[in-house]
């Protein structure tokens, strides 16, 4: 993919119809070579660091196969035509426009939960948990192949295989190091070099529907997931229904067109208080690919190499 628990809910409803997107514009961090030994750090965050363990308030439903039910309604926002799928993986020229445009997706509606957490503590949009963009990234060199990693492993963890409609297994493009954050100035720090690579490049075929990663949670209603944040051409989806990164699995995709129906819908219960937020079923469509490419960053509490056999690409 360009993209490195729990009762009582609020309900809203919102669908529209939307148009393409035809550019991406990702971070444009400064490169910074690798550093070529491994250095043992922790990730700081503003709230304290959850472990690699999931948190016994997440039910383990383990479900392979997401059953979508698919309702229409028709809610004036932002317009938008669907954006054209492409049959090859080949690699293609990047879509140019003056800024952003949306995606829709025929079929797909969209709702919101309760949010069992206090809301984030600055805005999420300047919040370098919970927008990418805030920290940067930049490209490394690596295995552009699934990776063995020693270690223990959650039986239920997000499994990126279904990622994709066809559930394939990701030819991998490109790697990247994402930036740590330094909280006494507010402000980025050095690339993290441990693991080797915390975002990963997974060709696509632009225009194809991306998928909630199919996982054995459930964060209550049928959910698996809570939108975290959401702009035009990233999203953050949070395994559990804490306003915040900790206790539980956080899954960043960036180079993508988050469908319209779903974006306005974030930015309403952002705009509300963030009291609810938009939640996913496992296995539902929420962007198309913009490009050849999608990138995705894995995460709990530490950033996790995307790689990794072990944790995210096994078959369900």
């Amino acid at each position: 993919m360009f993209a490195f628990v729990c009762i009582a809910s609020g309900v809203a409803f919102l669908n529209v119809a939307c148009a393409p997107r035809d550019s991406q514009i990702d971070p444009s961090p400064t490169e910074i070579a690798p550093v070529p030994t491994k250095i043992a750090f922790a990730v700081p965050t503003d709230t304290p660091t959850p472990t690699r363990t999931p948190t016994a308030t997440r039910t383990s439903t383990f479900t392979p196969t997401a059953t979508r039910t698919r309702t229409r309604t028709a809610t004036p926002k932002p317009t938008a035509t669907a954006m054209p799928t492409r049959a090859s993986n080949a690699p293609v020229a990047a879509l140019a426009a003056p800024s952003p445009t949306l995606v829709s997706i025929p079929g797909e509606s969209y709702r919101t939960l309760r949010v069992f957490s206090a809301p984030v503590n600055r805005p999420a949009a300047t919040h370098p948990d919970f927008n990418l963009a805030v920290r940067g990234f930049a490209p490394t060199q690596g295995t552009l192949k699934l990776v063995d990693i020693d270690g223990p492993a959650d039986p239920a963890a997000p499994q990126l295989a279904t990622f994709f409609s066809d559930n394939r297994t990701a030819t991998f493009s490109a790697l990247y190091q994402i930036y740590e954050w330094n909280w006494e100035c507010n402000c980025r720090g050095a690339l993290i070099t441990d693991p080797d690579a915390t975002m990963a490049g997974l060709v696509a075929n632009p225009g194809e529907t991306l998928h909630v990663p199919v996982s054995g949670y459930n964060i209550g209603e049928g959910m698996e997931v809570l939108v975290l944040y959401a702009d035009a051409e990233r999203i953050t989806l949070k395994y559990s229904r804490e306003d915040s990164v900790t206790g539980g699995y956080t899954f960043y995709i960036e180079g993508i067109a988050v469908e319209a129906n779903l974006l306005a819908l974030y930015q309403q219960a952002n705009s509300a208080g963030r009291g609810e937020l938009p939640a996913l079923r496992e296995g539902q469509a929420f962007a198309r690919a913009r490009e050849n490419q999608v990138k995705v960053v894995t995460r709990d509490g530490a950033f996790f190499d995307p790689r990794s056999r072990k944790d995210w690409w096994r078959r369900p």
